[in-house]
């Protein structure tokens, strides 16, 4: 219920936390739950962490806000880190993911300029979600995200995701317009889908051939999400840009674009900005969360727990006929229901003291802090299963 005095963009569950720490969560009652959304991929190196702390008390002491008229030293710390683990060259830092694939967008409408495509094209996928500002919007897919907004703006053409003969067919109709293609690795609020194996591959072969740029938004599935930095590791490829938020700050708002080689040269001073982009504060925090997820092994874990926490949901419910499938990559799972199940968070949280989130409707989506251990899986898989046979004996 959204208080009288907000605007009513959410339809928060009955339930506000004054307490966090490492997975788990409590209300303003006490009752303690285990956190298996992360603040929707946020949270990785979970809550409360007291090098985040540290780091955010210190840096509140000593400086917030410069501008960036000026050089900051945590903004070319966490540039060089970044660059060095994805294989990019240069970095823009803004406060959120929808203002990092805007930023990428503009990427894509320079290079369209420079090679001299007046009315230029960006592929985007069926099912994908990038933000809610309006070029974002407009690269997004989903009638409820677009709803009332009428015609937008930005040229993009559309395409099913993992489907190489749509791509072919785009490249025939309309090659000289495109100048890049969009996506996601894994769509995270499209229902946890994954790229078939060697789609990305593919696509990278494409943009190389065409002289695309291939645009990655990790902004659900970097910073360790999959069980390697970037999800474009597993494929063995490196975009032209990428874009990154929600994990990168754990909480803090933060984004950034990345980009390589040409990409990387065609912003010139003044052609884009951010008056709070690339803050002491939000950087320092950044590079401590990168420090974090190196010292505890957290890519591993989220590996290896992923794995588990998939087997054992494949085991509880595999004779459950309303479970369609279960898919996902480290930490990043979808549970998808053949029917909706109504009130099947709140009804997780109320009985079972978990917090879960469900995305297009009917896919149970699992995006837990990547320090979770095995006992925490066993906690996730119990309560979804419980939730999910319940509402199948109860139909």
């Amino acid at each position: 219920m959204t208080a009288a005095c907000l605007m009513s963009t959410y339809q928060p569950l009955a339930l506000s936390f004054n307490k966090g720490l490492g997975t788990r969560l409590w209300d303003q009652a006490g009752r303690e739950y285990l956190d298996a959304v992360a603040g929707v991929a946020v949270t990785n190196v979970g809550h409360s962490h007291p090098k985040i702390v540290a780091a955010i008390s210190e840096q509140a002491g000593l400086l917030l806000h410069t501008s960036n008229l000026y050089s900051i030293d945590w903004q070319q710390r966490l540039a060089r880190k970044l660059t060095q683990l994805s294989g990019m060259d240069r970095a823009f830092f803004n406060n959120s993911g929808a203002e990092a694939n805007e930023t990428a967008l503009k990427i894509a409408r320079l290079h369209g300029w420079h090679k001299g495509i007046e009315q230029p094209l960006v592929v985007v996928m069926e099912n994908a979600f990038h933000g809610r500002t309006l070029g974002t919007l407009c690269a997004s897919d989903g009638p409820a995200v677009r709803l009332g907004f009428n015609k937008l703006p930005g040229d993009f053409v559309k395409v099913p995701f993992g489907d190489l003969k749509a791509l072919d067919k785009v490249r025939q109709d309309h090659g000289s317009r495109i100048v890049a293609i969009l996506m996601e690795p894994i769509q995270g609020e499209g229902g946890v889908q994954l790229a078939p194996p060697g789609y990305l591959k593919a696509v990278r072969e494409l943009c190389n051939r065409r002289s695309w740029l291939l645009m990655l938004v990790e902004i659900q599935t970097g910073i360790g999400r999959t069980g390697q930095w970037f999800a474009f590791q597993h494929e063995g490829i490196v975009p032209d840009v990428m874009t990154l938020a929600k994990g990168l700050g754990n909480g803090v708002p933060t984004g950034a674009c990345l980009a390589r080689g040409r990409a990387a040269e065609l912003f010139t001073p003044g052609s884009h900005g951010s008056t709070f982009g690339g803050n002491p504060l939000a950087c320092r925090v950044g590079s401590t969360v990168l420090d974090i997820i190196e010292e505890q092994g957290l890519l591993e874990n989220a590996r290896l727990q992923g794995e588990r926490l998939i087997s054992r949901l494949r085991m509880e419910l595999a004779d459950q006929p309303n479970v369609l499938a279960i898919r996902g990559q480290g930490l990043m799972i979808g549970i998808e229901l053949k029917q909706p199940i109504r009130d099947l968070s709140l009804i997780a949280a109320r009985d079972h003291g978990l917090l879960i989130n469900v995305t297009r409707g009917q896919t149970i989506r699992l995006l837990p802090p990547l320090t979770i251990d095995e006992r925490e899986v066993e906690m996730i898989v119990r309560g979804v299963s419980s939730v999910v046979v319940s509402a199948h004996d109860n139909a």
